[in-house]
């Protein structure tokens, strides 16, 4: 029987959605390049053609899932859920839509290997980089509606992503649930004072 062969980004493509799984449901250290192999019958040659590592391939995992995020979230503003939402509540909509962490639990608990935490501080820059624009845009409408006023929406929307990212992360230093208390409770008048948004208007973040 005649080999397949796939085209380099098909074949890229299905590498990082298997890893997607195997980072999905095991811990960093007990998943390996073999298994990985195994799982899609591959040789050896090929996966490293593509992946030098297999913190390589954690890295191109999670900027997958960044890029994921990102068009789900241009989707779900292009939609008729929020066609007609203000802007405060498309804000609302982007925020508590964000099941990421969630969904991806372990695969993100990955990052906080002690190896990976070079990857970890690329992964929320990348975060920041692709999501922050659709922040901004939203601020930019509420800013014309009159309910914010800023000259630099996408500075806020960098600020304010940065923020509850790495202010929440106990993956880049052990924050205590009281420092967490503490900040989760000051970052709705922090960003209200930011876009100078009505009092209590981004209460939500607290919650």
């Amino acid at each position: 029987m005649a080999r397949t062969t796939k085209k380099p980004d098909i074949r890229r493509k299905e590498i990082i959605q298997a890893a997607r799984g195997l980072f999905q449901t095991k811990e960093y250290d007990r998943t390996t390049m073999q298994e990985l192999m195994d799982t899609l019958n591959i040789a050896k040659g090929t996966i490293y053609h593509y992946f030098s590592s297999k913190e390589d391939l954690l890295e191109a995992v999670v900027e997958d899932l960044v890029d994921e995020e990102l068009r789900r979230k241009e989707q779900l503003m292009k939609s008729s859920q929020c066609r007609n939402l203000t802007a405060l509540e498309k804000i609302r909509v982007l925020v508590t839509t964000d099941t990421m962490a969630e969904e991806h639990e372990q695969l993100l608990v990955n990052l906080h290997h002690p190896g990976n935490t070079l990857m970890h501080t690329r992964q929320l820059g990348r975060y920041l980089i692709k999501l922050a624009p659709i922040f901004a845009a939203v601020i930019e409408e509420g800013c014309d509606q009159g309910v914010f006023k800023t000259d630099h929406p996408l500075e806020c929307a960098e600020f304010m992503l940065a923020g509850i990212q790495f202010l929440t992360d106990v993956g880049f230093y052990p924050w205590s649930e009281t420092e967490l208390a503490r900040r989760m409770k000051a970052f709705p008048s922090l960003v209200e004072a930011q876009l100078h948004a009505p009092k209590g208007s981004f209460s939500f973040l607290a919650e």
